[in-house]
């Protein structure tokens, strides 16, 4: 660590027992039940005000925040079984205790005398108080005491329950695919050199499982399209035990809005989003819909001819063109339009994208930018900064990268906070890429600051002993946006912890992080986060050399010019397919939260549903069209997205797009790295996290209205 520079405070530990994480967890939920039972013991409504009642129950929430994620995040990350458990245990225990607080008539009536007192408030403080209001009338208080706010009580503890098995199945998903040598033609060796061998009935195969890294590759690469089908639908099928869960959580939710008085969960869900109305969002998605089919049919149109023409030039007497472009296809075929027409070659892209390097450099933007500096703690330093002086406890896996944050010297050089980096994959992990927030920032009692710990887990592939991990580009840009999640958390100078970072509307919380993607293909940027793996260390030299022809050149260190133009020209390519796939996944989020009366939600086919939507958006072909039922696939059972927040909410990946376009384009996109702009962004948008309206943090920063002229023109549609 560099000297004079040891944190106000200690980073969090990790070193709990299974045992452990369940006497946490109840020892917060007494805390919390023992200070609202007193008081109710002690107040009365006419007393009750903002500091005797709001007040002490939310610093209490900022200080059990400090050790209540990180129980959670155990589940996600530990190698230790008994500790997954003990954590998604803690997390159901801590969501049943939720429900119940969240529904307590008398602890109600006192915030509803300090909401109709309308005291004079800081704004941070006045939208507590009205968000908290309102969450206990969304928890049922406003029914009458009796069988409805019974059953919705009921609905509510089944659902926390039902949630936690969905995400639990995801997280410990163990299967796969076997294939031979033959089967995986085209996959690079990379990719497959560290799956698993088969013995006896596999003996000669591979597995493939279902993580990122392993899987994308095989859409991507595999020449054998029987291999790729394969793949897609065990892939698509691969949890058929959430099928139930997924009927059950969608038929409770209906009925717990109908409860409530809303028509359906949607329109509960979205009237305190940027949106507000599912109105809007379906004009929305409709809109952008209609704008996107012609090009998706251009698009599909001019990869069914690339298609026939590779099949015919391989001379694949197994794959003759059959007249159809699958939805397996289209990954392929993609990358293969991507290579032949703009001469974009990923894996030699990779090439100069390794992981160490790429987040050097990425961190540095960071600093240059947002005046931010990162020290990473290693060794005898990670000793000294731990509280019981064993710097293994400060991380929960020996992998893991910790950084302690500070502002820049220009910024006053404070502290800011801690970043971890979990990078590779690892049996029971969580699968994608996600930042979490292990202890968020806020005000302390006395007045002091607590700063926030956040940690990004990826799946990149690991290095090898002749290789380090190598990023393919949209690798780069997803750890890029994942840590701009980090940097919107880092940041956050909120006075509660409930508004800390990215605790914003759901859709807005990914525009900041898409914003970021900009900066991962403009011409200065990719030049300055690349660096040749040849140039870092005299084996990757080696190694570099053994796969390449004979006396040939070191490739610069950085990315050449050319290959830059040719990557920054093929950005939107097949952009129309992209975005309608997406409006796929919008689109039937919005429908299974919209239905026309309750005995519709408690009697969808949720397959056919889904892909039906799926083929009648994109139009790439299923194996409907080889007269199988539309229940061929059951994605649904894997879309973690509607059944863990963002239900009737995934629209928000598209639509706060609209958000950081303009943000971009009106901004940064002459001058990504002006300090100045960086800087006011930082201030004015990211520190604010959800303490202030999103739609007018926006105002602030651009000067005016939002606007979607930016959003089309990127996709090259009319407004």
């Amino acid at each position: 660590m560099a000297p004079n520079r040891k944190p106000p405070q200690p980073p969090p530990l990790f070193h709990d027992t299974g045992d452990s994480i369940k006497k946490k967890i109840k020892g917060h939920i007494s805390n919390s039940k023992a200070l609202t039972d007193r008081l109710v013991k002690e107040l009365k409504p006419q007393d009750a005000t903002f500091d005797n009642v709001m007040l002490p129950g939310e610093l209490l929430g900022n200080e059990e925040s400090l050790e209540t994620e990180v129980l959670m995040f155990y589940q996600a990350v530990s190698e230790s079984q008994e500790l997954r458990d003990a954590s998604t245990e803690a997390q159901k225990i801590a969501k049943d205790y939720s429900v119940e607080a969240s529904m307590r008539e008398d602890i109600f009536q006192l915030v509803k005398a300090v909401y109709e007192k309308k005291e004079k408030l800081d704004p941070e403080s006045a939208k507590l108080l009205d968000e908290s209001y309102k969450d206990y009338i969304k928890m049922g208080l406003n029914l009458p005491e009796g069988s409805k706010r019974d059953r919705f009580k009921e609905i509510k503890l089944r659902l926390g329950s039902l949630e936690t098995d969905f995400e639990r199945n995801l997280a410990e998903e163990k299967g796969g695919v076997w294939f031979t040598p033959e089967d995986l033609t085209g996959v690079p060796t990379d990719v497959t050199s560290s799956w698993e061998k088969g013995t006896g009935e596999t003996e000669g195969k591979l597995k493939m499982n279902f993580a990122y890294p392993n899987l994308f590759p095989t859409f991507k690469y595999a020449q054998n399209a029987e291999t790729r089908k394969t793949a897609y639908v065990a892939n698509t099928n691969k949890l058929l035990k959430n099928k139930p869960i997924f009927q059950e959580v969608i038929a409770l939710r209906d009925e717990a809005a109908r409860i409530l008085g809303y028509p359906n969960h949607a329109t509960l869900r979205i009237e305190n989003k940027m949106a507000k109305t599912p109105e809007r969002v379906n004009d929305f998605l409709s809109d952008l819909r209609q704008k996107l089919q012609q090009g998706g049919a251009s698009e599909k149109k001019a990869l069914t001819e690339l298609k026939k023409s590779d099949l015919q030039s391989r001379g694949d007497s197994k794959g003759n063109f059959d007249g159809h472009y699958w939805l397996w296809d289209n990954p392929y075929y993609n990358r293969l339009m991507l290579e032949r027409d703009y001469s974009v070659d990923h894996e030699k892209l990779a090439e100069y994208f390794p992981l160490s390097t790429c987040i050097a450099k990425m961190l540095e933007i960071f600093e240059q930018l947002m005046g931010l500096s990162f020290v990473e703690v290693v060794g005898k330093d990670r000793d000294a900064l731990s509280p019981d002086g064993d710097g293994s406890h400060i991380v929960w896996h020996k992998d893991c990268h910790l950084f302690t944050v500070w502002d820049s010297e220009d910024q006053g050089g404070n502290f800011s906070g801690y970043l971890y980096l979990d990078l590779h994959p690892r049996p029971d992990k969580y699968k994608h890429a996600a930042n979490f927030n292990l202890q968020p920032g806020f005000i302390n009692r006395d007045g002091s600051r607590h700063y926030p710990a956040t940690a990004l887990v990826c799946n990149f592939s690991p290095p090898t002993k002749t290789k380090p991990s190598l990023l393919k580009h949209d690798e780069v840009t997803t750890l890029f946006h994942e840590l701009g999640h980090g940097i919107h958390d880092l940041v956050g100078r909120t006075k509660y912890s409930r508004f800390h970072g990215t605790n914003v509307v759901r859709d807005f919380v990914e525009a900041p992080s898409q914003m970021l993607e900009n900066w991962c293909w403009t011409p200065g940027q990719l030049k300055s986060l690349s660096n040749h793996y040849s140039y870092l260390s005299p084996e990757y030299e080696a190694t570099w050399r053994e796969n390449s022809p004979k006396d040939a050149k070191q490739p610069d260190k950085t990315l050449p010019d050319d290959l830059i133009d040719k990557l920054v020209k093929s950005k939107h390519v097949n952009d129309a397919l992209f975005n309608l796939r997406q409006l796929h996944f919008g689109i039937f989020d919005m429908t299974i939260y919209q239905p026309e009366n309750h005995e519709q939600a408690t009697s969808w086919d949720f397959a056919e549903l889904y892909n039906k939507l799926g083929y009648d958006i994109q139009h790439l072909d299923t194996p409907v069209q080889l007269g199988e039922s539309n229940d061929w696939g059951n994605g649904h059972t894997t879309f973690a997205h509607v059944i863990s927040g963002y239900d009737a909410g995934y629209y928000g990946y598209l639509f706060s797009q609209v958000y950081s376009a303009d943000m971009f384009h009106t901004i940064f996109a002459k001058a990504p790295m002006n300090p100045t702009q960086g800087r006011r962004y930082r201030r004015t948008v990211l520190e604010k996290g959800g303490s202030i309206d999103a739609l007018d943090l926006l105002r602030e920063f651009l000067g005016r209205e939002p606007s979607n002229e930016a959003f089309y023109r990127e996709l090259g549609l009319q407004v």
